[in-house]
């Protein structure tokens, strides 16, 4: 067959009316299961799907979400999707999702693009710098919409972020118990709150404990970035013995640096990840890290922002998920020796 088969082709293969093709489609009316088998089968036979831009504009409502991110091949990023995609599937929606890449004008754009083909609602991570204008571009075409991780200080959207200072302070606790003096902070680039936070939390036990000033390393949040990191970080600080890490593929980088320098993670310096991705886990060694559980956080995202489609009215609310301390490989109690160690390695 010729061209894209429409409803009145299904309609006429399978001997029924347009109607009786639309109302199986959209699973109404009183048809009976002969004649709704029949219809699902011819239309199956002809590759038949129902327009949803058509469907959207008579019903009012669209079923497809769109997800405005950045760095999607983050490992974090990628388990938060799948969580958000495999709740929304359930719901009867549709996940599309973009990368932004941290830039406030490509953001813009997207936005954009989600709003012009209405979307159903939105989930997204502003950009760093993002302006006001892009809150009043949402606020004026009233899309339903989440904030995810940064909520960049606008407060007319529902938000879903971590509790990061705590999280961080958690683990700087961790590695203080362990007999760690000397504690580093190691990753991230950009001055964005999530960072200043998890750096916030780390430097209050620091403070707490009276274990010096701060030695906060930056390095963008991937693995060949992490082992370039922590081999520098060693360099010029080779008094410290532990580390904080604000996310766990630098982590998992600072551990292959360590183990390419002929040291052990764990034993020789400790490393404590953030996230508790599935690659975390199976690392060699296993990372310890603070677990927020990525999948699930995409879940959570996708009920809030089916609820603020349901209900728009509602208040606007705030979700700060805490963290779990996973103590596997990476951390342990200080070698007396370590300097001695690590200088003559």
């Amino acid at each position: 067959m010729v061209g894209k088969p429409k409803l009145e082709t299904v309609a006429r293969e399978a001997g029924v009316s347009v109607a009786t093709v639309s109302q199986v489609m959209r699973g109404a009316g009183r048809i009976s299961e002969k004649t709704r088998k029949k219809v699902l089968q011819t239309a199956k036979t002809l590759n038949y799907v129902p327009d949803g831009r058509a469907a959207s504009m008579r019903s009012g409502q669209n079923r497809e979400i769109g997800l405005a991110i950045h760095q999607i091949a983050n490992p974090f990023n990628a388990e938060v999707i799948s969580g958000a995609s495999d709740l929304l599937e359930t719901e009867g929606y549709l996940l599309s999702v973009l990368d932004a890449r941290d830039d406030a004008a490509r953001q813009r754009r997207q936005l954009e693009a989600f709003i012009g083909s209405s979307r159903a609602g939105l989930i997204w991570v502003p950009a760093q710098g993002t302006p006001t204008e892009t809150c009043e571009l949402l606020r004026t075409h009233k899309l339903p919409a989440v904030t995810f991780l940064r909520n960049a200080g606008f407060t007319d959207f529902d938000h879903v972020g971590i509790q990061n200072a705590d999280a961080t302070a958690i683990a700087t606790e961790h590695l203080a118990d362990l007999g760690h003096t000397k504690i580093a902070f190691l990753g991230g680039t950009s001055p964005v709150d999530v960072r200043k936070e998890r750096i916030e939390g780390y430097s209050r036990i620091l403070a707490e404990r009276q274990l010096g000033p701060p030695i906060v390393w930056d390095s963008p949040d991937d693995k060949l970035s992490g082992v370039n990191a922590m081999t520098k970080l060693l360099k010029a600080h080779p008094e410290v013995t532990a580390v904080v890490c604000n996310g766990d593929m630098v982590a998992i980088g600072a551990s292959l640096a360590l183990t390419q320098m002929g040291l052990t993670p764990g034993l020789d310096v400790s490393i404590v990840g953030f996230d508790d991705i599935q690659d975390a886990e199976i690392a060699m060694p296993p990372l310890s890290t603070m677990a927020v559980s990525p999948y699930e956080l995409g879940r959570k995202l996708a009920r809030v922002v089916i609820e603020r489609i349901k209900h728009p009215d509602m208040p606007v609310a705030t979700t700060l998920v805490p963290a779990k301390l996973i103590v596997r490989n990476t951390s342990g109690e200080p070698l007396k020796s370590k300097g001695a160690l690590r200088q003559g390695s």
